[in-house]
This record gives structure tokens, sequence and C-alpha cells, in this order.
């Protein structure tokens, strides 16, 4: 069981770090810079702010508390990444961190305590306190996404109005183990087309 725990939250992330990036190739350079207002963040403040966090989160997992002392997570909310390329690139080496640390872990260290700001964590509760934070911030990426693409949006998830069919699909099938991020991480999924 502890063994499908540690690929089931591997799935999670991927699947939201691929939220992500599909919701990035949808938007032309410039909204991801955009904000609505002074008090909310732009698509690239959130990322900077992931990438801090990750960093200090998951560098030197089972060993440092996870909030670094190099870390300096007021200079995330600042709007200062520039470029799309500098966003992929905070973007992908925080989940790169994030995965490298993730790979490491086997079932005996679940139970092993960290810390996070001095208090205490198992293992476990360090990766699903993770899993609760990434996908709030992932989704104010998508939602930011949805508002600000221009050529129209592409689901990311099942298309409004295929609920049914994609029900049919499944349903056609044997039943089987398998998580719902499976059918969105399958490109040859036919019921995940973003078309469907």
């Amino acid at each position: 069981m502890l063994n499908d725990y540690l690929d089931s939250v591997k799935k999670q992330f991927l699947y939201y770090k691929m939220l992500g990036d599909k919701t990035f190739v949808q938007l032309p350079d410039d909204k991801l810079f955009w904000q609505f207002n002074d008090d909310s963040n732009s698509i690239a403040t959130i990322v900077k702010h992931l990438w801090g966090n990750m960093l200090s989160r998951w560098t030197d997992f089972l060993t440092t508390d996870g909030e670094k002392e190099w870390r300096n997570r007021d200079a995330e909310f600042d709007n200062d990444i520039t470029s799309r390329q500098a966003l992929l690139e905070k973007w992908d080496e925080g989940w790169a961190c994030l995965f490298e640390a993730l790979n490491a872990l086997t079932v005996d260290d679940l139970d092993r305590l960290i810390y996070i700001r001095n208090q205490g964590h198992t293992v476990l509760e360090a990766i699903n306190r993770q899993l609760a934070h990434y996908p709030y911030h992932v989704g104010q990426i998508v939602f930011i996404g949805k508002m600000c693409a221009e050529n129209g949006w592409t689901s990311l998830s099942i298309p409004k109005g295929n609920s049914q069919a994609f029900n049919v699909e499944k349903f056609s099938k044997p039943k089987q183990k398998g998580h719902f991020t499976d059918d969105f991480l399958n490109p040859d999924t036919p019921a995940s087309s973003p078309n469907k």
C-alpha cells in the first residue's frame, strides 16, 4: 500500500505540472505577466513562488528544515520575471527538485520525522502538505489562463458538454485499477483529447 502511495503522489504531482504546462502554451507571452490588480499575482509571480517553495522544501528534504535560511519568500512575490524562457526555467527547476527528492524516497522513509519551520512532520505528512499547496496555486494559474487566452481555451479536463461521452467510454471497458490522472497524462487516451 505504501509503495502505491509513492507512485500515486508522483502521478498527482505530474498531473498538476501538466496542467501548468498546458496553460502556458495557450497564452501569448504578455499574458504570463498580467495582473488583475496590485493585490493579485501574475502567472509569472505564482510560478516564482512555487519555484522558491519547491527548492526550499525539497532540497535536502530528509536532512534539513524545509524552510531554508537562504529562502526569501517575500521576494517570490516581486513580479520581476521578464520572459517566458525565465518563467519556464524556474518552473522546470522547481519540479525537477521535487521529483528528484520523491524518486529517492523509499517506503521506510515515510514515517521519518522532518521539519518545516521547526514544526515536525512525518515525510508522508510533508508530502501531503505540498500536494495540497501546489494544486491550489496551479488552479490559480489555470484560472488566470482561462481569462487571458486570446484564441479560445482548450479544456485541460473533460471538456464542457462531453461528460456523458467520457463516461460512456469509461464504462464500456472492464473495471481496472488506475487513477483518474492516468487519462490525462496519457496523450493516447481518446477521451482526454482537447477536441473531444
